[in-house]
């Protein structure tokens, strides 16, 4: 929220704070408009969710996740537009203020991330189902279709609910504030506070052992894509052949550790999560620490919703362990699920996988499995 955010009011349902859209000081007649500094917030936010969404989808692909982090950069521009046009043509040429659209577009984002959240952990789940073999033109559709339900239902929603009419704040002697009110995300405030705790629950008994784990998951990391490279020519040659360049090759650049005591499986995957995700939580948490109080059309956004997608990813990945081990069909993520549960195993580097391959489904063998 901008500086001269006054303080928060809470109900029931949903925490409240007043936005300063305008403000005044009587003795030196200075007059303050603020919507050039929302127009900066909104760029800034912007920008933000577009480099998150480059970074972490270099391949796109059709998850639901991943279509609802296109549709906030969307709605970000949609955001941007509308508050350049009221700082640029002025609050007269339109049939709303500014106020109306902050407090209707807080109640919009804090209303997303619950349905997002189910759906997107119903189509984690059902992709190594039958519902979940369909083409990619056919997910793709379906997804959007879903997201822009969605968005309907939440643009709907607070429409008549939401106060949108401005207030006026005598702050300090002679200085008066002119605010409405926006609402902050308290979903995402427990979800982040629900999180850190847990990542720090569990690693703390393992305190001693995560440099060294994270060490060893490294080199695994490293490992695995130094094969990449000779993969193609491996697979030109026959089997035999095959076998005998991936031992030479393994010997000579590899050599199996084995670390013990290995963490368990899910201490593995959340080390996993915790070691890409626990500065985003972290200055999550000491914000909300120390007061600093952000509205929804902040804090829902790509950064989050890509948090919460690994934690989904990584929900589901260990369920489905038992039974596939490291293989599944879930999208890329940004944590290395793969390498932590061969770190759980205390897998050497001749063990690990080449992105792709399955052999529960019946595929060639290849250097992996000599």
């Amino acid at each position: 929220m901008l500086p001269e955010s006054a303080p928060c009011l809470e109900t029931s349902y949903t925490v409240k704070m007043l936005a300063v859209v305008k403000q005044w000081d009587e003795a030196s007649g200075c007059y303050t408009d603020n919507t050039d500094k929302y127009l900066i917030l909104m760029l800034f936010k912007l920008g933000m969710d577009a480099v998150v969404f480059y970074l972490c989808y270099r391949k796109l692909n059709t998850s639901f996740l991943s279509i609802c982090s296109l549709s906030i950069i969307l709605a970000d521009l949609v955001m941007v537009f509308f508050t350049a046009s009221v700082l640029f043509l002025g609050p007269e040429r339109y049939l709303v203020s500014l106020c109306f659209f902050l407090a209707n577009a807080s109640a919009t984002y804090g209303a997303i991330p619950l349905p997002i959240m189910c759906l997107g952990l119903l189509d984690y789940c059902l992709e190594d189902t039958s519902l979940g073999n369909q083409s990619a033109l056919c997910k793709f559709l379906r997804n959007v279709v879903l997201t822009l339900l969605v968005w309907m239902l939440a643009v709907i929603n607070p429409f008549g609910s939401v106060n949108s009419d401005l207030i006026e704040v005598d702050y300090k002697k002679g200085i008066t504030f002119i605010v409405c009110e926006v609402e902050e995300s308290t979903l995402l405030t427990y979800m982040i506070l629900g999180l850190s705790t847990v990542v720090i629950c569990i690693m703390l008994p393992f305190w001693s052992m995560i440099p060294q784990w994270m060490k060893k998951a490294e080199r695994l990391s490293d490992a695995s894509k130094e094969r990449v490279n000779p993969r193609k020519m491996l697979f030109t040659s026959n089997n035999c052949t095959e076998t005998k360049i991936g031992e030479n090759y393994l010997e000579d650049n590899y050599l199996e550790e084995t670390i013990q005591p290995c963490p368990p499986l899910w201490a593995s995957l959340t080390l996993s999560f915790g070691a890409f995700w626990m500065p985003y939580l972290a200055v999550s948490v000491a914000c909300l620490i120390f007061g600093f109080g952000v509205p929804s059309y902040i804090t829902v956004n790509v950064l989050w919703l890509e948090c919460t997608n690994s934690f989904l990813t990584g929900l589901v990945f260990w369920t489905k362990s038992n039974g596939q081990g490291p293989y599944s069909r879930l999208p890329e993520n940004v944590c290395l699920w793969h390498v932590y549960w061969h770190l759980s195993k205390g897998t050497g580097q001749q063990q690990l996988p080449i992105d792709g391959f399955n052999p529960s489904k019946g595929k060639r063998k290849t250097l992996l499995d000599v």
